[in-house]
């Protein structure tokens, strides 16, 4: 009987501390995308670039918007395991912001692109950033061209394009599934193409 108390006490304590570790993971993520808004609201205004938080390696560098489904995330510079953790992030074998070519952002399944399951072909898609050179907040809107469902292996979407797209890619199926065979992905062009 003492034997039995005594693992009901220790099976509450490690429930209790798998619960406060869980509730800290996620206050820590809603505190770290309140700190990136600031920061990418300040430097919009200010111009000047900071770290969101002094031990910061991620930067806020634009932001994104999908206006039918509510969406609006700040962006991070560089696609890697520790800047997903924080947000979408542009993928840097891409396009630059502002410039010509195809514009790689990436994002979970799970969390920031979970979204784009309901995105549509039409659909607006708007990309402001910060232009250090004019000192300015510049904005481009794009429209959904397609969206597709691909084998990890099929890279040429992610490939440079002779025209100016944003492709948002992220792994399928949505939500929190053990695997992710597949990727899928968004491919819009700027508004005011004619193709």
């Amino acid at each position: 009987m003492k034997a039995l108390r005594w693992m009901a006490i220790a099976i509450l304590i490690a429930g209790g501390a798998l619960t406060c570790r869980a509730a800290y993971q996620q206050a820590k993520g809603k505190l770290a995308g309140v700190l990136i808004r600031r920061e990418w609201d300040s430097e919009t205004c200010t111009g000047k670039l900071q770290a969101p938080w002094p031990s910061a390696d991620v930067r806020p560098v634009a932001r994104l918007q999908i206006p039918r489904l509510g969406y609006d995330q700040v962006v991070l510079e560089g696609a890697t395991q520790r800047t997903l953790a924080f947000g979408p992030a542009h993928m840097l074998n891409g396009a630059g912001f502002g410039e010509h070519g195809n514009l790689l952002l990436a994002g979970h399944r799970d969390s920031w692109f979970l979204p784009l399951e309901k995105i549509e072909t039409g659909d607006a898609i708007v990309v402001a950033w910060y232009d250090s050179r004019t000192k300015s907040v510049n904005e481009k809107e794009y429209r959904v061209s397609f969206v597709r469902v691909v084998n990890p292996n099929e890279l040429s979407l992610l490939a440079p394009t002779a025209e100016d797209a944003l492709t948002l890619i992220t792994c399928y199926p949505f939500g929190h599934t053990r695997t992710s065979p597949q990727r899928f992905i968004v491919r819009a062009l700027p508004a005011n193409s004619t193709g």
